[in-house]
């Protein structure tokens, strides 16, 4: 099964999507990264690291998709690959698509056994999805 790596600046924001993520795909193996060693915003390279390798063996050969909160985390996601060896950076995707919902999309996706490559299309095609109909706000009251 696809396993999901969540990476973000804030341990709160990433353990409430976990649990999230949790209520809509029991199944799935969600890591989260985020935060300093000293519990303020930021992110680690070391701890997306320690995140890739868990969602790895999670996954039991399924693969990892990552999601991430801010470009800046882009960077420390890029130094944590390094770390790992190519045939570990072979199994995993990174999605930019949109941290909450394609977090969710995607764990709805993986639990219902589609594939690595298949879960990122589902994550990436939330960059694009409208919340709200093109005339919502006019409705309101002014």
């Amino acid at each position: 099964m696809t396993s999901l790596v969540l990476v973000g600046h804030s341990p709160e924001l990433l353990r409430a999507l976990r649990a999230m993520v949790a209520q809509s795909a029991p199944a799935v193996p969600v890591a989260i990264a985020g935060g300093t060693a000293a519990g303020n915003l930021g992110t680690s390279s070391p701890a997306i690291r320690d995140a890739l390798r868990a969602a790895l063996a999670a996954s039991d050969g399924g693969g990892v998709v990552v999601l991430l909160d801010l470009g800046s985390a882009v960077l420390a996601l890029e130094m944590a690959l390094e770390d790992l060896a190519a045939a570990e950076r072979a199994r995993i995707r990174v999605s930019g698509g949109p941290l909450v919902e394609g977090a969710v999309r995607a764990a709805v996706e993986a639990a219902g056994g589609a594939s690595l490559d298949r879960v990122l299309a589902v994550a990436d095609a939330e960059r694009g999805a409208e919340k709200l109909p093109p005339d919502w706000l006019a409705g309101l009251p002014a």
